[in-house]
């Protein structure tokens, strides 16, 4: 269903009519079209989701501590999305670009749990040395293509990551190379000129790149259908010949679905491919926002759409594993994440001497 803005919607941030539409809007899914689950992949995505959460929540009792500074985006709620895309991709062979909204990402490309909160600690022992800090994670080693705090910045670095893959291909005669980048933003980014021109450079060379729409209805403060005159950013790609699809966002299953499908299409030449994923994020958009301007009944709403309860239902449901394996799991979670930040406190700061390194190439 098709949201449009009327003079009655602007004068309120949320109403019953609006949850109706939000979950009209999820109903209407085909929750045929999930991926397939087994054992083995159940305990990789219940994983991955869970250290995702974890991780950020220790983020939030570090920052409110004072142990960390600066702006730090949070990224509870949303984990379906990273681990569905990511998890369905090829790590360090396939690409990944992310925004602010980093830290998850970055975990879920196989950055270690230490090198990311080292970073969020300023220390050398960083992933970006400790110069990048919360927003601008980067890992060669693991493909990850940085963090970017302005919106849409990261879009045309994708876009080049997947030129580059089909131009090794095309022009240089490298037949293997067939790796597939994804492009991680908000909602808030799709009203900005960078995302149509990215779009149209991609349909037009038909390049390896995934566009990952995290929907979570808000952009900071403003609700996303407030600021869209279509608010279902999948349909956007029709003007341009390329394929989109929307998926719920807080069911890892049904991400990691559409992945699989986008991917095959990528690999096999066919173009790139514009996913919406409906999500939601718990927390404010930052740790220094109050979260004031979002309604109860909106917050209440997706709370009960949990994507680390939905898994765990799917897994129980089919009797795949126990809930005493899934509890244990989250144990071993809260060790690697308490370990993080030991690491990351004991951990060295940057040598003031080698403040210009890594600013150019070095021989």
């Amino acid at each position: 269903m098709s949201q449009r803005t009327t003079k009655a919607s602007v004068q309120t941030i949320n109403t019953p009519f609006e949850a109706g539409a939000h979950a009209e809007r999820l109903s209407s899914l085909t929750s045929a079209e999930k991926a397939s689950l087994d054992r083995e992949i159940g305990l990789e995505l219940f994983r991955d989701m869970t250290l995702g959460r974890r991780f950020e929540d220790k983020c939030a009792e570090m920052y409110y501590r004072g142990k960390m500074f600066g702006f730090v985006h949070l990224y509870n709620g949303q984990e379906a999305v990273s681990t569905g895309v990511i998890g369905a991709m090829k790590k360090k062979h396939d690409w990944f670009c992310s925004t602010y909204r980093d830290h998850v990402h970055a975990l879920s490309a196989g950055v270690p749990a230490r090198e990311v909160m080292s970073e969020l600690f300023g220390k050398e022992t960083g992933c970006s040395k400790g110069r990048g800090g919360s927003m601008h994670l980067f890992s060669k080693e693991h493909h990850l293509l940085g963090g970017y705090a302005f919106i849409g910045e990261g879009i045309p670095v994708a876009l080049g990551s997947a030129f580059t893959s089909r131009y090794k291909r095309n022009a240089l005669g490298e037949n293997n190379s067939d790796s597939v980048t994804a492009a991680f933003f908000g909602d808030g980014t799709c009203n900005n000129g960078q995302f149509y021109e990215c779009l149209n450079m991609a349909q037009l060379w038909k390049l390896p790149i995934l566009f990952v729409v995290e929907n979570n209805k808000w952009a900071i403060g403003m609700a996303h259908h407030r600021a869209t005159s279509d608010p279902e950013i999948w349909r956007k790609a029709d003007s341009f010949g390329m394929k989109g699809e929307e998926v719920d966002g807080m069911d890892v299953l049904a991400v990691r679905g559409a992945t699989q499908r986008a991917l095959e299409r990528a690999r096999a030449g066919e173009g790139p491919t514009l996913l919406e994923c409906l999500t939601y994020r718990f927390r404010g958009h930052s740790l220094a926002d109050p979260d004031e301007l979002r309604a109860e009944e909106e917050k209440k709403f997706w709370a009960k759409r949990d994507p680390l309860k939905t898994l765990e239902k799917d897994l129980s449901t089919n009797n795949l594993v126990s809930s005493d394996e899934l509890r244990a799991i989250e144990k071993e979670i809260d060790e690697e994440v308490n370990d993080s930040v030991e690491y990351a406190l004991a951990a060295k700061d940057p040598n003031p001497e080698d403040l210009t390194r890594y600013i150019w190439a070095e021989n």
